[in-house]
């Protein structure tokens, strides 16, 4: 696609919810590097001091809002040109159930998106959440059945499992192999999944926001491998350097285990995610992917390398 036919971001206003975790922060500092206004929607202001290094001086601020009603996610989307959404939960609790996150969240920012004339809105979702039954995955999928019911034009991305320096999968697992005597292979390690570099998320959204195609379509990005769990471990031993045994745990086994370690703060695993893991986790084949927005995907072996090489300092 000429590059004349592409939107130029330069000071544009990007509105950002969730731009302070692990994906978000990626997407505020591709925005940034194309030129962009960003405002980072936040309960606590101060989280976002650390994004200031991708940027000029007042090119990212934060947006303070509790979250708790749809005009307080309106008044934040208000005065936006665009908008992207990639917050999400992994436990259903209380105060951040996935009904209201992941259903909610999507609901209000496309209705003000609406309200407010915005051009753009980019929702990340998740890989697989119109096949599993998992509620993680049903709360997603209502999220992006009512965005694009109140916003037509929204642009929903759908990651395998990500992958990056300060990510929470690759990492968990590479510290767990150096307590752990094993490390369990749930259902036998079966599951696929075709993990997918935080970077190339991050430039897909603002390719999202850039490309004039992709309005009212939905992308599934995954890596150029798809993995069983085995052959996953076999990477983070072979970067890390931390030998481990693995061990085929059976679903009944593995859920008793969740049952009881759901009491902690931050189980290490919960029944629900065991669901999840009971679907594949790969691009449906005739999907539209990276390469229907002019990207291709990057292989884990070029990235953990660099992160993974920590832990052969911690044994």
């Amino acid at each position: 696609m000429p590059v004349s036919s592409l939107i130029d971001l330069k000071d544009r206003i990007v509105t950002v919810f969730g731009g302070t975790g692990f994906v978000g922060a990626q997407i505020v500092a591709e925005l940034l590097d194309a030129g962009a206004r960003v405002k980072v929607v936040t309960r606590h202001p101060d989280s976002i001091y650390f994004l200031r290094q991708y940027g000029a001086v007042g090119q990212v601020v934060a947006v303070p809002c509790s979250y708790k009603t749809a005009q307080d996610l309106a008044d934040a989307v208000k005065g936006s040109d665009m908008v992207v959404n990639c917050i999400g939960v992994l436990f259903d609790k209380r105060r951040a159930s996935f009904a209201h996150v992941h259903t909610d969240y999507p609901h209000w920012i496309a209705q003000a998106c609406t309200k407010y004339g915005v051009s753009r809105f980019v929702h990340i979702s998740a890989l697989s959440v119109d096949k599993s039954q998992s509620e993680y995955a049903i709360s997603k999928m209502s999220g992006e059945t009512l965005a694009i019911k109140d916003f037509p034009q929204t642009t929903i991305l759908r990651p395998s499992v990500i992958f990056g320096a300060d990510d929470n999968f690759i990492n968990k697992f590479a510290k767990l192999a150096q307590i752990l005597p094993f490390l369990p292979l749930f259902g036998g390690g079966k599951s696929k999944f075709q993990p997918v570099y935080v970077g190339d998320v991050a430039r897909a959204v603002v390719q999202a926001l850039r490309l004039p195609h992709v309005q009212g379509q939905v992308y599934e990005l995954g890596g150029p491998e798809v993995l069983d769990f085995k052959q996953i471990y076999a990477k983070i031993f072979k970067f890390s350097g931390v030998k481990c045994c693995t061990i085929s745990v059976p679903w009944w086994i593995a859920r008793v285990k969740a049952f009881f370690l759901s009491v902690l703060p931050t189980p290490p695993i919960t029944n629900d995610q065991l669901t999840s893991l009971q679907t594949d986790n790969v691009v449906h084949q005739g999907a539209l992917t990276f390469a229907d927005i002019g990207m291709q995907a990057t292989p884990m072996d070029e990235v953990l390398p660099h992160y993974l090489a920590r832990y052969h300092y911690q044994k």
